[in-house]
């Protein structure tokens, strides 16, 4: 039985449950707040001065993209499927480099058991789409009076259907799948997860390198900005200077940054916020480097930490060490929370999400999407494998004063996890 096969659907609801997330940074409460429409800061010359930290990275190439189709089509065998459906989005990017916009007309690649995979394309589309497919000249069209679900079921009984099963990526749209069921109802129509999360998790050392320098621009990025840190300054004028130093570094990028007491809350408030002696600064960032992400946040005090600020920052640090420990080849994901966990209930905060305390997961995958499958949390067996990514960040929130959350990013190697970026040294020395 292979690993794959060993995907249950507790856990396969536990690898794309909270990768659906992936986008709520982009809608954060940052983008909420009443200040948020406000006048732009002036950009410190320092933050102008500097270069992008982009150069000898490669993109993707068309040979890796055959491969990873490649090994679809062996985990569709695998998993006894007949082939796999993909709408646009991060999938049939990942595996064709293909974008294309979702409607209400089915646009879809199509991979089969084996052979040639296909598109299929609305008819008064198909010019415009033989500009950009790839990886196939097949390109099924449908008009507008037809189910274009019948032209997935009609391909792949052309390819050999064996299993009566076709795969539906996690994030194609219930009418796809209603459209399937009416093409062919008696053929079952399973989760594609363990194709499309089989190749995804497992990152190739390319993706690796380009992820690495992700997040090293994002906290070269954070670095910059944080002399700038002054009192008055509302969240929106310090996100303005960590989205400018992205700029400068070369890619797109941002932070959004929480004040005092909103740093209690994960993912900060709308509440206007401005910027006081003694008050906790957290900032939760990436940025997209040839379409993989970094994600990193660090949390500080914006003068003289408190002999509380400070104790509990040693202790998330401590979480954080504990989480990074515990990754390691064969070792199940909800392992990872456990070990974090444990170290917050020891010193009495918790115990599970009760607050004081840990209010949510350990940490997710990360990848091309800044949330992806799959997750350090409770319940999760799947054993960790090296070319796994996850982001490491117990959170520690003390309600109505504040929040501290380290996190940095990990990728699992035979020996163990190592960070992409270095740790936090203290509360007083963020950057070090």
């Amino acid at each position: 039985m292979t690993f794959l096969k060993r995907f249950h659907r507790r856990d396969l609801f536990r690898v794309s449950a909270a990768a659906a997330a992936g986008a709520a940074f982009a809608e954060s409460a940052e983008a909420q707040r009443p200040e948020a429409q406000g006048p732009d800061i002036a950009i410190p010359q320092a933050i102008r001065d500097l270069r992008p930290m982009t150069g000898g990275i490669t993109p993707i190439s068309d040979d890796e993209r055959r491969g990873r189709i490649a090994r679809a089509q062996e985990l569709i065998r695998e998993n006894r499927m007949d082939g796999i459906v993909i709408e646009p989005g991060t999938t049939m990017l990942y595996y064709t480099g293909v974008r294309w916009g979702t409607s209400e007309r089915l646009f879809a690649f199509v991979i089969p058991a084996s052979g040639e995979p296909a598109w299929i394309c609305p008819g008064f589309e198909e010019n415009r789409a033989r500009e950009v497919v790839r990886f196939s000249n097949d390109v099924r069209v449908w008009q507008e009076h037809e189910n274009p679900c019948q032209f997935v079921v009609q391909f792949l009984k052309e390819r050999g259907s064996r299993f009566n099963r076709i795969g539906v990526e996690q994030y194609a749209r219930f009418f796809v799948f209603d459209n399937l069921r009416k093409a062919s109802p008696a053929t079952e129509y399973p989760i594609a997860d363990p194709v499309t999360v089989g190749c995804r998790m497992i990152k190739s050392a390319h993706e690796i390198a380009i992820m690495q320098r992700a997040n090293e621009i994002t906290l070269a990025a954070f670095k910059a900005a944080y002399p700038f840190a002054k009192e008055g300054m509302t969240p929106r004028d310090f996100g303005a200077l960590i989205r400018a130093a992205h700029t400068a570094l070369g890619v797109s990028g941002s932070g959004g940054p929480s004040f005092g007491k909103a740093t209690s809350n994960p993912h900060g408030s709308i509440a206007a916020q401005v910027l006081k002696e003694g008050d906790v600064i957290l900032v939760d960032g990436g940025c997209d480097l040839e379409g993989y992400k970094s994600d990193i946040t660090r949390s500080w005090v914006y003068g003289k930490p408190s002999e509380k600020q400070v104790r509990i920052w040693n202790l998330e640090r401590k979480a954080q060490d504990a989480a990074l420990a515990a990754a390691k080849p064969g070792v199940p994901c909800e392992a990872v929370d456990y070990a974090a966990r444990k170290v917050l209930t020891d010193a009495g905060l918790g115990p599970d999400y009760k607050l004081p305390g840990l209010p949510h997961r350990t940490g997710h995958g990360i990848g091309m999407d800044g949330h992806e499958a799959i997750n350090l949390v409770r319940g999760n067996k799947i054993p960790m494998r090296p070319g796994m990514c996850f982001s490491d960040e117990p959170m520690i929130v003390i309600p109505e004063e504040f929040g501290i959350r380290l996190e940095d990013c990990m990728h699992i190697t035979e020996d163990g996890a190592k960070l992409f970026t270095p740790q936090a040294p203290s509360i007083e020395h963020p950057f070090g």
